[in-house]
């Protein structure tokens, strides 16, 4: 699988053991930042991974900020992204069955590294469902080209 990683300046020393734990997995991927702890602005990288998946560059993003939550938000403004904040492996193995989630986001200040690792192995292992769940996304497809205001 070929997956988007970045961070804020929040998120670094997780995403470092994010990208080892992608590397033995046999994931390939590509570090969109930041590189060091200078304060940077999460939406400039969550702008760039959501973009790439959108895009079809890469299968997957995985985003990380202090608790996720601004990560989440910038994804799922790009038309096509289907953004989960995930603290748990339940969570993160819906986010795929139900939802067909296509970038995941961590908050390195709310799960730790063992939980994260099992986090990103559950999400990267779950194959979307299909059947009455796809019917649900196309809802959210229409929606995303009428805009805000109209129904599915």
């Amino acid at each position: 699988m070929r997956i988007a990683i970045g961070c804020d300046h929040r998120g670094l020393n997780l995403k470092k053991q994010i990208m080892e734990l992608l590397a033995e997995l046999g994931h390939k991927y590509e570090d969109f930042g930041c590189y060091d702890s200078g304060s940077v602005d999460y939406p400039d990288i969550a702008g760039k991974v959501a973009q790439a998946v959108a895009e079809g560059c890469v299968d997957h993003g995985i985003l990380i900020c202090n608790t996720g939550i601004g990560m989440s938000i910038v994804a799922n403004k790009v038309p096509g992204i289907r953004a989960a904040l995930c603290h748990d492996t339940f969570s993160a193995q819906r986010s795929r069955a139900h939802n067909d989630a296509n970038v995941l986001c961590l908050g390195e200040w709310v799960v730790g590294e063992g939980l994260a690792k099992e986090i990103v192995k559950a999400y990267l292992a779950t194959e979307f469902e299909g059947g009455r769940h796809a019917q649900r996304l196309e809802k959210v497809r229409v929606l995303e080209r009428k805009g805000p205001g109209t129904s599915p």
